[in-house]
């Protein structure tokens, strides 16, 4: 702990960036009646809020706060002077420089009351200030706050995944692009207008913003519109207190999205950027002549044309065709780590793989690729890719990437690659190779966890090390549901016929 009396230096400007947690308005910590806080200094209102608390009882805490905490102590460090005025000024002036909230000043056991310096100090330089009583413990106070805060972060997910869900379904409407902007204007509540490459609004929905935020919005879309390398991808702005943001479309066309709104609350940047991502895709669908040319090779086959016919359509020069056929396309069948895909991020993982042609079928996104892009492994996915084929061999690159994604799960590798050399397990018809796995693995259907762990430790080559890293669990727990697997197969798990006949199951169940 400092010396108290240590003299601190003038608290220099400082604009420092808060921790990127939601902010906790203290408004709701003061409204905890189990811990009987009081406000008697600094500003009040919904605009002041908490990213969180710390407990210091230094003479000076700047270097101690990120920005954004509850400030609190018991007044250890207040020096025995009869006049702490310059004390408590400089003191909090350098809280309120380390970007502090909030102060908390606890009574007992060295202070019976708040000093009236500390109050007219915070009250000078705009810094709440909050009496916390004997019976409250600091540790509670820091507890309520986190407990807060995790409650802010949980309304902050499902907002933002509600958003996504409606974003999807307007973009499904027969007016996608409307749809769009009206969906974005009430979830986050303001105006939403999207601009062609010319800067002329082309849509925009919700209530238009004052003239002279208008107009700032109009300049900070220049400032994203593609013109460079160094172009940024997005731009914000506040002017008379409406909060503007801009984002560059990745159509590459020159669209841009804006936003205004009264108010900027957390997850508005992440709806946004969905929108964009939408907007990008309708964009670069309808206004582009590759999107054209999609649209009438999927007419033509509706209409009963063949695969050939239709190729040229889909050649829109992004193949380099390097060892492929002119025509030539990759199928890719993509399952998530986690949960089920859906319709945005089925498109967001075409457009990494380089392609618009995405099917969302189920658990499964399929992806016709150009050939002459290798295709890259992809974050949070797991892929099976055929060998090229043309349009006459597209229902067997189907089959060849379905069964290569089938490897890519039994073997946890991110992708998988259909290989030249036929593997034996497509001698066996899919149907019929499903039916005896599900016969096969029957005694362990219960118990998802064993089903896993053969997967995984077979996949290993028995080794239980590996296995119980790769699992995260302790290698007697790997033991002894191997074990059990064996018990419930009646299956002799060191003979290799054996393990080889359950790795073929677990391939296809």
């Amino acid at each position: 702990m400092a010396e108290t009396g240590t003299p601190i230096a003038d608290a220099p400007a400082s604009n420092v960036p808060v921790p990127p947690t939601p902010p906790v308005p203290l408004s709701a910590l003061l409204a905890r009646d189990d811990l009987a806080l009081r406000q008697i200094a600094g500003p009040v209102g919904p605009d002041v809020v908490i990213h969180g608390a710390h407990t210091s009882e230094m003479a000076d805490p700047f270097p101690y706060l990120l920005g954004g905490e509850l400030l609190l102590t018991a007044g250890v460090q207040i020096p025995d002077a009869s006049a702490p005025g310059a004390f408590f000024d400089a003191y909090v002036a350098r809280i309120v420089a380390a970007g502090g909230a909030a102060l908390g000043f606890g009574l007992a056991p060295v202070h019976d009351t708040v000093p009236s310096a500390l109050v007219t100090a915070c009250d000078t330089h705009g810094l709440p200030l909050l009496e916390v009583p004997p019976q409250t413990t600091f540790s509670g106070v820091a507890r309520a706050v986190w407990q807060l805060m995790a409650q802010a972060r949980l309304a902050e997910l499902r907002r933002v995944t509600e958003a996504q869900q409606s974003l999807a379904s307007a973009a499904a409407r027969p007016d996608p692009v409307p749809s769009v902007l009206r969906r974005l204007a009430q979830r986050l509540t303001g105006h939403a207008v999207l601009y062609g490459p010319d800067g002329t609004e082309i849509a925009a929905a919700g209530r238009e913003p004052a003239p002279a935020a208008g107009k700032a919005l109009r300049r900070l879309t220049e400032v994203v519109r593609p013109a460079g390398p160094a172009t940024p991808a997005s731009a914000a702005d506040t002017v008379d207190g409406t909060h503007l943001s801009a984002y560059a479309l990745g159509s590459g066309e020159g669209f841009v999205l804006g936003i205004a709104a009264g108010r900027r609350a957390g997850g508005d940047h992440t709806i946004a950027s969905v929108g964009a991502v939408l907007l990008s895709l309708l964009t670069g669908e309808q206004h582009s002549g590759a999107g054209a040319a999609r649209t009438s090779a999927l007419v033509r086959l509706l209409l009963g044309a063949s695969p050939q016919e239709v190729a040229p359509l889909l050649e829109d020069g992004d193949d380099d065709g390097a060892g492929a056929g002119a025509g030539d396309r990759i199928v890719v069948h993509a399952r998530p780590e986690r949960r089920a895909p859906d319709p945005v991020a089925a498109s967001a993982l075409g457009a990494a793989l380089g392609s618009p042609l995405v099917d969302l079928d189920g658990e499964v996104v399929r992806v016709l690729a150009p050939a002459g892009r290798e295709p890259a492994p992809v974050p949070g996915w797991t892929l099976g890719v055929s060998a090229p084929a043309g349009p006459g061999g597209w229902p067997a690159a189907d089959v060849q990437a379905a069964r290569a994604l089938a490897r890519a799960r039994a073997t946890r590798a991110p992708l998988v690659r259909h290989g030249a050399r036929p593997a034996l397990s497509e001698l066996v018809p899919e149907a019929e190779a499903r039916a005896h796995a599900r016969t096969l693995l029957a005694p362990l259907a219960p118990r998802p966890a064993l089903v896993e762990t053969l997967r995984t430790w077979l996949s290993l080559h028995g080794n239980w090390d590996r296995t119980a890293v790769a699992l995260g669990v302790h290698r007697n727990t790997v033991r002894q549901r191997v074990a059990r697997s064996a018990q419930l197969l009646d299956a002799d798990l060191d003979d290799p016929d054996v393990r080889m006949e359950l790795w073929f199951a677990l391939r296809h169940s």
